[in-house]
């Protein structure tokens, strides 16, 4: 029985240790060889890991380069823009995004001349309504970035609707796909958007510092990032010192020299999402997050994640009543191998592929000890 709940935090797939294993060995060899072939086999290993996201999302080839997390690849894109994209105007984000992306955002809005606009959540709910968020996008928001899948409430905003009116406003619209990415559909051919940020763990299974920056071709061409280096260029090894120029495809967001290991740690959990298919990872999440709800629904325990299948990633998050302490919960499920984790109140359970039903089953048992029942549903 595994009881693996943690799909929005690190992700895992069967085999995945063996897979990793023969990937960083591999690598290990061709990097400890005492020849000159270690720098043509690494930037391969990276490329392939960057063909793997071109195909997951259906991107345009040439528009996607890595990014160690998140928030270093929006500040990349950011510094990147014209100035006049930004000044003066409005920079549109919800409550409820990645809080390190909030951060970011407001330590540089004097400095780009934007102000940071961030929508809040109402009063008593858990997560921005879309119809909040396009309230307040007018035409005076330069970019907005929207969060695909929230990390707290597993909200999956329609994404079609938001792009849509973003490009009526004339705004650059951005995505963060990371809690969504691989267990919920997401192309940027089905739905075009002006970038694309994420990491490649949660439902990718890959590593931590395997983040992509992913900038569409009007875009991108117009991009002038501050952060560059040798790699930023057309060619890395012309180190003419007054003859810099960027290169013309998303290289040009590169800079130093780049991280490798993370790329070849986590090209197996692309290649395994790739080869089982996104429907079937989904459809599998789906039976087992469809039987919690229900005994949430049952049991009478407040739901912080929506209903409705399509307004929902791969997560159902629980809100613990008060006096249920969360530590002793998690602390709890822990020691029967069930592991979740919490946000606050908020308990954070996302089963995957390893998941097994007979680990629902337990874990809701245990759930019905520590919270009981509060007002059945009438059956």
């Amino acid at each position: 029985m595994s009881g693996y709940f943690l799909y929005h935090s690190i992700g895992t797939f069967p085999g995945k240790a063996e897979a990793m294993a023969v990937a960083l060995a591999e690598f290990s060899g061709v990097w400890s060889a005492e020849d000159d072939g270690q720098w043509p086999a690494a930037l391969a290993a990276r490329q392939r890991f960057i063909d793997a996201w071109t195909r997951l999302i259906e991107a345009p080839r040439g528009t996607l380069t890595t990014a160690e997390n998140v928030t270093s690849a929006l500040y990349s894109l950011i510094g990147g823009l014209p100035a006049e994209r930004l000044a003066g105007k409005r920079l549109l984000v919800a409550a409820d995004c990645f809080p390190s992306l909030h951060f970011l955002l407001a330590g540089l809005a004097e400095r780009f001349g934007f102000m940071l606009y961030t929508v809040p959540l109402r009063p008593g709910e858990s997560w921005v309504r879309d119809e909040d968020f396009i309230a307040r996008w007018q035409e005076d928001v330069g970019l907005a970035l929207i969060t695909f899948v929230t990390s707290t409430a597993s909200h999956r905003c329609d994404i079609e609707r938001l792009a849509a009116h973003g490009r009526a406003m004339g705004s650059i619209v951005g995505v963060d796909v990371t809690q969504g990415i691989g267990v919920a559909p997401f192309s940027v051919a089905a739905t075009p958007v002006d970038f694309v940020v994420s990491t490649s763990l949660k439902w990718l299974c890959g590593s931590s510092g395997a983040g992509i920056l992913q900038v569409a071709p009007e875009l991108l061409a117009t991009c002038r990032p501050e952060l560059r280096g040798w790699f930023s260029q057309p060619n890395p090894f012309s180190w003419d010192l007054d003859a810099f120029a960027y290169a013309d495809d998303a290289r040009r967001f590169d800079h130093g020299t780049p991280a490798i290991l993370a790329s070849v740690a986590s090209l197996p959990g692309l290649e395994w999402v790739e080869k089982t298919g996104i429907d079937a990872i989904r459809a599998q999440n789906a039976t087992l997050v469809e039987r919690i709800i229900g005994a949430a629904l049952d049991n009478g325990w407040t739901l912080r994640s929506p209903l409705d299948a399509r307004e929902r990633g791969g997560s159902v998050m629980l809100g613990l009543p008060q006096g249920v302490e969360a530590a002793r919960i998690i602390a709890s499920l822990r020691n029967e191998r069930l592991y979740c984790d919490a946000r606050g109140t908020t308990l954070r359970l996302s089963p995957g592929m390893v998941t097994t039903e007979a680990a629902v089953e337990a874990l809701i048992a245990r759930l019905e000890e520590h919270i009981g029942s509060r007002h059945r549903r009438a059956s």
